[in-house]
């Protein structure tokens, strides 16, 4: 005990300068500071924006946002279906659009199970496949997996209540809302052709 009141004076005496200086009477009669005369400026150098010309590449690994049209959900899809989807966010190079919101893509099914006895949720795979602009289809790269929420509690609950009756407690499907987001990657470069 005496080690600790002999600790807390310790750190009221470091403490007491910084609390014994003498305040400053407050001036009543207004200064005028100019703030930026007494700073320096200093310039940054920036970079000039490239510009956009025909021949100009969208470069490989580029961000694309692609959204599903429809719920996904593993009750209603089976392994190698179709996801149809579309450009969610415009892709920009410099100031144009390359890639418009809107435009249409695709993805497919990679993998799903279904639930199962016991609380087993459903589980689902896919992968981004394309962006299909006007005369051209361009690979992308994106892979995901979906998993359905467990009832292993309720299934646990339902076999030490009932037995065997257990195997009757589901998992849930696996799904993604219509509208959900999911980011891929462009596979190749794509080259710019500026409309004049």
């Amino acid at each position: 005990m005496t080690m600790m009141k002999l600790a807390a004076c310790g750190v009221l005496l470091a403490c007491a300068p910084a609390m014994a200086q003498p305040v400053q009477p407050a001036s009543t009669t207004p200064v005028a500071t100019n703030s930026l005369a007494a700073r320096p400026v200093t310039a940054v150098m920036v970079q000039a924006p490239s510009a956009v010309t025909n021949g100009s590449m969208l470069q490989s690994n580029s961000e694309v946002w692609l959204s599903l049209d429809h719920e996904l959900t593993s009750k209603k899809t089976k392994v190698g279906a179709a996801i149809p989807m579309s450009v969610s966010r415009d892709v920009m190079l410099g100031n144009y659009v390359v890639i418009p919101r809107g435009t249409p893509a695709k993805g497919h099914i990679s993998y799903r199970t279904g639930k199962g006895a016991f609380g087993k949720s459903a589980k689902m795979e896919f992968d981004l496949d394309s962006i299909e602009l006007p005369g051209r289809s361009v690979p992308v790269t994106g892979h995901y997996r979906i998993e359905g929420q467990g009832n292993t509690g309720a299934a646990v609950g339902a076999v030490v209540a009932v037995g065997v009756f257990g195997a009757f407690v589901t998992g849930h499907s696996a799904t993604a809302a219509q509208g959900s987001e999911w980011k891929a990657s462009t596979k190749e470069p794509l080259a710019i052709t500026v409309a004049s």
